[in-house]
């Protein structure tokens, strides 16, 4: 709750009760920040009422240690124009999210939502305690993935004191931009923080920086990869068509794989095949989308176990002891002709004693996203993402690989002698389990870094369960080392799905003018990243796993 107690005459204390300890500016009007500024005399006083709530907001959302630097902003702060408000009683006026993605600059305004409401933040951007960089990473969208990283966020008085800047509300029916006939015109709205690779089909990774703050990934920023347009499926009539031995076809819809099969909880890293695909670019093009190091985000899935259903469906060990079998997964997603985004897994990834494969339908404890294969995906631990089909629509059994072009035409891997010309997609085996993988995320490339110690950030991950073991960081150039400290969930031998987090505080050698750190992890396997790019390119840019560099400034003491 937030109250106004006047301590002296004409100077006001904002407390924030029973849990925050109270912000007093001082015991002089001209040290108060309680109250409208006033231009002519450059003091505080009573006045707007808008302008109230907002410095009271300012002061609230610093709290007492960050308040004395809200000293030095109160001028700026005092200069800036109010943001528009709503009469009393009138309605605020509609926004689309469109409208709300224009505001992500300064001189635009910055513009939030949070549930259906969109705030003006702007006057708030250069006094965020965690900095003006972060907070305009959120500007344009919504805030919920980045509150969803800072817990200090979730607590109801914040959402109190996000109030005073309250301008508007979301249209309940917001209506597409694009041009009828477009297949693309019906896909969900995205979070403006992604970094776009391209937008149709739509596919995204989150800012490197943000990929580390958080074990899992919130569900706005985890990266989207599509392939074709997202579907729009009725959970109404969805039905799971799964094809069991002799013909037999069961139809499940959600309510039924929920009541008939238990529910289990997996917390499974998903990466893409291109990961750090842009490196290998650099190196020579190759074709594909240019992602950087964050196409791999993590996520606690839930769902039902892919072995339940096949066995309800009349499968067992007598299918893999007949010879090599595979899943084949459908999705509801399809090209103009119809032809469906489909891939396959080896039957003993899906039926193993230690098999963890999911037909999930929820995300981080929330119903699964469009963009992430509502109402039901596959989720395979350890396997290359191109097999967690979204958007499930059949399952079948097949002496055969799926026959889908993105089974046996794309995501394989290469010599870095064979070119367009001479490529033949049936020589080599579909990725399936991905090599030993880490990235730098923090510090970012040509960032400048302060004499004293540095902070290095990043992930590890390896395919097949194999848990990594090490990390090992460096800061000039590979010379000489550091092992870095590992973070996450306990890792199970053989079923290590999720990431590892890692940083590295290290002292940052004098008069150093540029600093190459490096990383590479260690799997369980011992299996080591190789040092450099060349040896491992290939013509699709995919498994691009070479130790990571960034080059960053010293700066001048």
């Amino acid at each position: 709750m937030l109250l106004l107690r006047p301590i002296v005459r004409g100077c006001w204390v904002l407390q924030r009760t029973p849990r925050l300890a109270a912000v007093a500016w001082g015991s002089h009007p001209q040290a108060c920040a309680a109250w409208t500024p006033s231009r002519a005399h450059g003091t505080w006083s009573p006045g707007d009422g808008s302008r109230r709530r907002k410095v009271m907001a300012v002061g609230a959302l610093l709290g007492l240690g960050a308040g004395l630097a809200y000293g030095d902003h109160r001028r700026r702060a005092a200069e800036a124009e109010p943001n528009a408000e709503a009469a009393p009683g009138a309605p605020y006026p509609v926004f689309t999210r469109q409208e709300v993605g224009r505001h992500r600059s300064l001189a635009e305004r910055v513009w939030v939502t949070y549930g259906r409401e969109v705030f003006d933040i702007t006057d708030f951007v250069e006094l965020h305690p965690g900095g003006k960089s972060k907070i305009l990473l959120a500007a344009g969208g919504a805030l919920e993935p980045f509150w969803a990283m800072y817990a200090v966020h979730s607590q109801a008085h914040v959402l109190e004191i996000l109030q005073a800047y309250k301008v508007g509300e979301l249209s309940p029916e917001e209506q597409s931009q694009a041009t009828q006939g477009d297949p693309y015109s019906g896909d969900p709205p995205r979070h403006p923080a992604l970094q776009v690779n391209s937008l149709k089909p739509f596919n995204a990774e989150p800012p490197a920086e943000l990929l580390t703050e958080n074990y899992l990934t919130p569900n706005q920023l985890f990266f989207k990869r599509n392939h074709l347009p997202v579907p729009a499926v009725d959970a109404a009539s969805y039905r799971l068509q799964v094809e069991g031995p002799g013909g037999r076809v069961l139809a499940l819809s959600l309510p039924e794989l929920k009541r008939r099969f238990p529910k289990h909880e997996v917390t499974v890293t998903l990466q893409c095949a291109g990961n750090r695909r842009s490196e290998m670019s650099r190196v020579r093009q190759v074709k594909g989308l240019e992602w950087g190091v964050a196409a791999i985000s993590t996520a606690r899935w839930g769902g039902v176990r892919l072995r339940d259903v096949l066995a309800h469906a009349g499968y067992g060990e007598e299918e893999e002891e007949a010879g090599e079998q595979h899943v084949c997964f459908e999705g509801l997603d399809k090209d103009l002709s119809g032809a469906a985004y489909g891939a396959s897994i080896p039957y003993r990834t899906a039926m193993g004693p230690g098999a963890d494969v999911l037909l999930a339908y929820e995300m981080n404890g929330e119903e699964l996203p469009r963009d992430h294969g509502y109402p039901l995906r596959v989720v395979v631990p350890g396997v290359v993402g191109a097999r967690n089909v979204k958007w499930l629509g059949r399952v079948s059994v097949s002496p055969e690989e799926s026959p889908s072009h993105w089974q046996r035409n794309d995501y394989k891997g290469f010599s870095p002698a064979v070119d367009w010309d001479t490529v033949d997609f049936t020589t080599a085996p579909a990725i399936q389990e991905l090599p030993i993988q880490s990235a730098i995320t923090d510090p970012a490339p040509g960032a400048t870094v302060p004499p004293g110690e540095l902070t290095v950030k990043g992930y590890a991950w390896s395919g097949g369960g194999r848990g990594v073991v090490r990390v090992d960081v460096s800061l000039d150039g590979g010379r000489t080392w550091h092992v870095a400290e590992l973070t996450g969930e306990e890792q199970r031998p053989g079923r290590a799905w999720a990431w590892r987090l890692w940083r590295l505080t290290a002292p940052v050698p004098p008069d150093a003018t540029e600093l190459d750190i490096v990383c590479k992890a260690v799997d369980a396997s011992y299996n080591v990243q190789p040092d450099t790019v060349e040896p491992i390119w290939n013509l699709r840019g995919v498994l691009s796993n070479a130790w990571h560099r960034v080059r960053v400034t010293g700066a001048e003491d």
